[in-house]
């Protein structure tokens, strides 16, 4: 069953428009949000714009809820829920769309400063999936939070503005290399290599005398000087590290994009982007977007914890008629497309794909019965009857789409958030948008697969009973 190609649905200049529009707001936000945080702090700017209120607000008001209303709550800054409000009962249940917004990278360490041969480096450890190499000898940028002992936080962004320095890891010269080239790709690059350089000029005495770690103690001068930062600071910040510069659109006809963090901003985007648009609904909806999915989906910011439950007991008290009993029957009832990419067919690599069960880029949204690996360990595999009313969903609005596995069996494989949104009993299915060089720096989509998941999403939250 070979799927057509989603482009041939945008064949005018007006339909197409839709497409490169709605892929031009995306790039937009890619470039700027490579934190969760930042995803969180942009998606609550537009969100309030459409009138949407803080839950916690609400709740400190005394005000009830009411069809219509709309609201968001925000866990610690790293992840945001946003809720439209439907005629039914939310007993009835709620249609979710949940992505995660946290993406492969890497973290400064809490003592991270160094110097060492008159230079000065920040000491990092890894987050998520990566190939380690792929993170030498590219520029670097500087996204995150620093908290003072007193409770101020300072942003932290550096590397992305023309006029910013950038920052990078180095690598061993080809000349001097072949030890490290009979290395596996794994070992090429060892975790505890990745030290990033951050400067080069020390700082001399009054009588021209360098002192030791000098360049370090230039550093913190200038770290003073911008933040009012001290070294212990560090403990307290949290500071990733990231590829600088804007996502791109990508090939002569422009019609995919490049950047960092398709996985999973290039679903989180459209899921959110979904629920906005949406007016008067019958059944509650939801845009979930969590943190530490790269990790496990662990922490109080992860989809593991109980922030999720306990919001939608404080929505079900703010519309009324609350009880344990109804709460768990609003969980049960709930239907989620747990939106997550999925790898794209790389015909470069055609040994680690079953091509009748891959997806493919520019084909449209892509639906995963199940994920996981090693027999489908770590997997949510959705029934066959929750897949069915997905099927007629996306054709009722003439949605294109196609199914997939992540690889060949025994190849590798993945999971997603969709087994601890199963938890509660609520069917979950694995849908999102196919990528190339996914958990890559530089990752890339296609546009009309991005803009078939805006529209699949669109229809979820208004047919899904």
């Amino acid at each position: 069953m070979e799927r057509k190609n989603a482009w041939s649905k945008y064949t005018s200049e007006k339909e197409s428009k839709k497409v490169f529009d709605f892929a031009e707001g995306y790039r937009q936000f890619l470039s700027q949000c490579k934190t969760e945080r930042e995803c969180v702090s942009f998606f609550i700017k537009i969100a309030e714009k459409t009138g949407y209120k803080n839950l916690e607000e609400v709740v400190a008001s005394g005000k009830k809820l009411k069809a219509g209303d709309k609201v968001y709550a925000v866990n610690q800054g790293k992840e945001l829920a946003l809720f439209n409000i439907g005629s039914e009962s939310i007993e009835n249940g709620i249609n979710i769309l949940g992505a995660h917004i946290d993406s492969p990278r890497m973290d400064v360490k809490q003592n991270p400063l160094y110097e060492d041969t008159d230079l000065a480096f920040l000491d990092t450890h890894y987050y998520g999936g990566i190939k380690k190499y792929q993170w030498v000898t590219i520029p670097l940028a500087l996204h995150g939070v620093i908290v003072k002992k007193d409770g101020t936080t300072i942003n932290v962004n550096i590397g992305e503005e023309e006029s910013d320095p950038v920052f990078g890891i180095s690598d061993l010269l080809v000349h001097l290399a072949s030890d490290q080239l009979d290395k596996k790709g794994a070992k090429v690059i060892e975790g505890e290599d990745l030290n990033v350089i951050i400067g080069s000029i020390p700082e001399f005495s009054k009588a021209g005398k360098k002192e030791k770690d000098a360049v370090k103690n230039n550093i913190l001068k200038l770290l003073k000087s911008k933040y009012k930062m001290e070294e212990e600071d560090f403990i307290s910040a949290e500071i990733e590290v990231v590829p600088a510069g804007a996502a791109r659109d990508f090939g002569f006809d422009r019609s995919m994009i490049i950047g960092y963090g398709h996985d999973d901003r290039a679903c989180a985007y459209p899921s959110a982007i979904a629920l906005l648009h949406s007016k008067k609904l019958k059944k509650t909806a939801c845009t979930l977007l969590v943190d530490k999915e790269e990790i496990g989906s662990v922490g109080a910011t992860g989809m593991q914890s109980r922030f999720f439950e306990n919001t939608v007991a404080e929505l079900y008290n703010l519309v009324g008629d609350y009880s344990e009993l109804k709460l768990r029957r609003a969980l049960t009832n709930s239907k989620v497309l747990s939106s997550d990419v999925s790898a794209a067919v790389d015909p470069t690599y055609p040994s680690s794909f079953e091509k009748n069960n891959s997806a493919y880029l520019g084909r449209g949204m892509t639906f995963n019965k199940y994920t996981g690996a090693r027999g489908k360990y770590n997997s949510n595999d959705t029934s066959a009857e929750f897949v069915g009313e997905v099927r007629a969903i996306m054709e009722k609005d003439n949605i294109y789409w196609q199914t997939a596995e992540l690889g060949k069996v025994d190849q590798g494989g993945g999971g997603t958030i969709a087994q601890y949104m199963a938890l509660y009993n609520m069917q979950v299915i694995d849908s999102g948008v196919p990528v190339l060089s996914m958990h890559s720096p530089c990752e890339i989509v296609s546009k009309v697969d991005l803009y078939e998941a805006l529209l699949g999403y669109e229809a979820f939250i208004k047919y899904a009973e």
